[in-house]
């Protein structure tokens, strides 16, 4: 299919010659030679770390207009996961129609919302990010300021208790993970109640093996938060490091090929990107059913994390920050998880009832 090019203005909106000429293309016909003779400057270009390539968004972008949208989310947001997030979307619309966004209706966007609403059943968290997504788009970048599509999107979060393993299953989990290149981030994970992209994100120069903690940088949220890392397993991540020797990544890709630790090893050391999140989510789901463990997930290591510190005597506000959680709100959520709160509760409603009259 035939593209167009699609030039913004001074202030970052797209000249509206240029739609009328990408709508020409779309539909047969013969653009306007006349239009905007400024052409957009260079591609922006987003700064790469470590626990980007976790998540990894192809800015190869197909069309000007998509270029231009990096441009405007690379002005406005500081986090690069926001930035990568809402770039995502976009990319997801373009995918799904096959052409260039700029050139959707609102008709076409609606039925898009419906689709993935209905059809595909994405959480409400993923269709108010797309939403979002989308109306910086469409409104704030094209200028489309008279769409109501987006005030039209209804959603509603159900609440779900996330879900907890026991203490139990958790080493039962871990016993039954025999390589190490997967056993060793899920226990730090569990450890330290790390969110999967910031454990894999890690680098040689996140621990400090000298005061016994782990930096979590750029978390979520653009959150910094400095975590206690016991000795145990500060010296099994020196020992998996010491097997690949990798220059800045603590979990570096395994890729494939030959598994024996030479050829291993190599691969480890030379690798350009961190373990991606699929291995360890692909494996837990095997773990999982393999010891008949509950609908549990990777993510749910941290809530069991956040459960069984509360178990022990933890205060709520301690795991607050040891979770990174802005508001605290976030962290009682795991009141509701702990055995221990209901034993007290049990407790408190015995004695009520023995005061009552026979």
């Amino acid at each position: 299919m035939k593209s167009a090019y699609v030039y913004a203005n001074t202030d970052g909106t797209i000249h509206p010659k240029h739609l009328e000429n990408a709508r020409a293309l779309r539909q047969g016909g013969v653009p306007d030679p006349a239009g905007p003779p400024d052409p957009a400057p260079p591609a922006a270009t987003f700064r790469t770390t470590a626990r980007d390539l976790v998540h990894p968004v192809d800015y190869d972008h197909p069309y000007e207009s998509m270029e231009q949208f990096a441009k405007a989310l690379a002005l406005r947001y500081d986090a690069n996961r926001t930035r990568h997030a809402y770039y995502r979307q976009l990319r997801l619309v373009q995918e799904h129609f096959a052409i260039d966004p700029a050139l959707l209706s609102q008709v076409e966007l609606r039925d898009y919302f419906l689709f993935v609403k209905l059809e595909k059943h994405w959480k409400p968290k993923s269709i108010r990010q797309a939403v979002a997504a989308s109306r910086q788009f469409f409104v704030d970048l094209l200028g489309h300021s008279d769409w109501t599509v987006f005030g039209q999107v209804r959603t509603k979060d159900h609440d779900v208790l996330p879900a907890v393993l026991t203490r139990q299953q958790v080493r039962d989990l871990l016993g039954h993970i025999r390589l190490r290149r997967y056993r060793t981030p899920m226990k730090l994970i569990y450890a330290c109640g790390l969110r999967l992209s910031e454990c894999l994100g890690l680098t040689i120069h996140d621990i400090d093996g000298t005061e016994n903690k782990l930096f979590i940088r750029d978390g979520k949220g653009q959150q910094d938060r400095v975590l206690p890392l016991p000795t145990s397993l500060y010296e099994e991540l020196r020992r998996y490091w010491a097997f690949h020797r990798h220059p800045l990544l603590i979990f570096p890709n395994v890729g494939r090929g030959d598994n024996n630790p030479q050829a291993l090893a190599k691969r480890m050391h030379e690798a350009t990107a961190p373990m991606p999140c699929s291995s360890l989510q692909r494996l837990m789901i095997l773990a999982r059913k393999e010891l008949n463990l509950p609908a549990a997930s990777i993510h749910s290591l941290r809530h069991s994390f956040a459960t069984h510190l509360l178990e022990a005597g933890a205060h709520l506000h301690t795991i607050q920050k040891l979770l990174g959680h802005k508001q605290i709100t976030s962290t009682m959520v795991y009141l509701h998880l702990t055995h221990q709160t209901t034993r007290d509760a049990l407790g408190l409603m015995d004695e009520l009832c023995r005061t009552l009259p026979r």
